[in-house]
């Protein structure tokens, strides 16, 4: 199984890029997993729905043009569906079952993501109603993309 997470915008913090190069070796054990980064657009403080709207249209076709066209995509979305951990788990489980070979998680800049990216998803997922920094939902996907294969492995894990 490949998992990769397309992301909008560099990782500039330390503890931030050690945590998932941490969760990195630790998924090697159970697939192959690879973060692929694409350019954020600057925004004004003040930005126009319009100019909001164009910034995350520029991002989204940089997304749309790193994902595999066959890869199973997973859009992180405030308006997704909510799951446990043992139930992301089971959406991953399940997915493999399927023959699903590749799965892209696609993590949003500060503004979000596109209709474009939205449309391309195949699955919308929410960790929670809260904003969280982009930077920082790495490392969390990353952990729980782990918890999940320890999980499918009946492997302990803390709770």
């Amino acid at each position: 199984m490949k998992i990769s997470i397309c992301c909008v915008g560099k990782v500039t913090k330390k503890f931030f890029t050690e945590a998932i190069a941490e969760y990195s070796k630790r998924l090697s054990k159970y697939c192959t997993f690879e973060i692929t980064e694409v350019k954020d657009e600057k925004t004004k403080e003040n930005a126009s729905l319009n100019e909001i709207n164009l910034v995350k249209e520029k991002e989204g076709k940089r997304i749309i043009e790193k994902i595999n066209p066959t890869s199973y995509v997973i859009a992180l979305a405030i308006n997704g569906n909510n799951l446990s951990s043992e139930g992301f788990a089971e959406k991953i489980g399940n997915l493999m079952n399927e023959g699903k070979s590749h799965i892209t998680f696609v993590i949003g800049g500060s503004l979000g993501l596109s209709d474009e990216v939205l449309n391309r998803a195949d699955y919308k997922l929410s960790f929670s109603k809260m904003t969280f920094p982009h930077q920082l939902m790495r490392v969390i996907l990353s952990e729980q993309i782990y918890r999940a294969y320890r999980i499918m492995n009946n492997e302990p894990y803390h709770k």
